[in-house]
């Protein structure tokens, strides 16, 4: 198995930055890794985009989901300025799919979109299952 590019690496550390609660609660953070043009289809189906998803994130009422564990974190790049990202979740007993593409911008990696589905864990052994 080959080593990750350097910009899968980097979208790795970004999308588990953006899993800490403490840069979830913080504008200015997520500012600096969702894309202006981010879009997310999340876990119920409905769409989010940047200005959206921040102003969710960091309400004074956002929901603090406590430690999510991620498995399963895989990434291709697939071209000099993207990265397609696929990991498993789980948080208090629900597990989520997720998909991420990270674009190469000026100021660095940023999360251009975000697909989250969830899925019951005792019918699916994760990202490598057969489909």
């Amino acid at each position: 198995m080959r080593e990750p590019s350097a910009g899968v690496v980097e979208a790795m550390e970004g999308e588990l930055r953006l899993l800490d609660p403490l840069v979830r609660a913080r504008a200015d953070l997520l500012a600096q890794l969702l894309h202006p043009d981010y879009r997310e289809i999340d876990s119920t189906g409905r769409v989010w985009d940047r200005d959206a998803m921040i102003a969710l994130l960091t309400a004074d009422n956002a929901p603090r989901p406590g430690p999510i564990t991620v498995s399963g974190m895989r990434g291709a790049q697939l071209g000099d300025e993207v990265v397609h990202l696929t990991y498993d979740t789980e948080r208090k007993g629900r597990f989520t799919h997720r998909s991420s593409l990270w674009r190469l911008t000026d100021g660095g990696w940023v999360l251009y979109f975000h697909q989250a589905t969830p899925f019951d864990h005792a019918d699916h052994s994760g990202p490598d299952a057969a489909g």
